[in-house]
């Protein structure tokens, strides 16, 4: 028997990473639209993954995910979760504000210093 080796075994390489570059992404309006087709009952859930090329447990991960949001959402949470990209510029933004703010109170003391000086000169 022979072992995989050299470009039989590389091929199945490139194979798997060109598989892994051109995994589907699903919009959020794409997964609504596939759950709430699931829910509506009308396909088996078995058929309507195999239609749109998911597997079964990514359809009720989504699933989940969607009916929970939604009690959430009616329960009153309205609180939503920051992206990182958001905080980091809330941080940068809190950071350039701070030193501001600095640099103002600095300025308010000379100017304090310089009035408080000036009137104790001609007492």
């Amino acid at each position: 028997m022979r072992q995989k080796s050299g470009p039989e075994g590389s091929a199945e390489k490139h194979v798997k990473e060109i598989r892994r570059k051109t995994r589907r992404k699903f919009s959020a309006e794409e997964k609504i639209r596939i759950v709430l087709e699931g829910l509506r009952g009308e396909y088996s859930i078995a058929e309507l993954c195999r239609r749109e090329g998911i597997a079964q447990g990514l359809y009720y991960t989504w699933s989940k995910e969607f009916l929970e949001a939604g009690k959430r959402r009616l329960s009153g949470d309205t609180e939503r979760q920051a992206t990182s990209g958001e905080v980091s510029g809330l941080k940068r933004e809190m950071r350039d504000l701070k030193e501001v703010v600095a640099d103002l109170t600095l300025e308010n003391r000379i100017l304090k210093k310089s009035v408080i000086g000036d009137g104790e000169d001609t007492e």
